[in-house]
């Protein structure tokens, strides 16, 4: 992996910490709308983390790929990952 390995541990960290909390605010039975906002939150850190670590593939692996002359698998690839997203 090529993204920024402390900054995407330590987003990620930060992440497990939202998800643990979310869980003792459903074993607790807090208010759906704070469960929902942590929920949201810890969402948001997962997509800033993806978007990084696609960022560095694309940067990395793909121009490596381009260069190499294996572009059509990287653009599958690539396509895939935006299909997934989509849904």
């Amino acid at each position: 992996m090529n993204a920024d390995k402390e900054q995407t541990s330590r987003l990620l960290k930060t992440a497990r910490g939202q998800i643990d909390g979310i869980l003792k605010m459903v074993e607790e039975d807090r208010y759906c709308m704070d469960v929902s906002n942590q929920i949201l939150a810890a969402v948001s850190i997962l997509s800033k983390v993806n978007r990084e670590i696609v960022r560095a593939h694309m940067q990395t692996c793909v121009v490596d790929s381009i260069r190499e002359g294996g572009q059509s698998g990287k653009i599958d690839e690539i396509m895939a990952l935006i299909d997934k997203l989509a849904k």
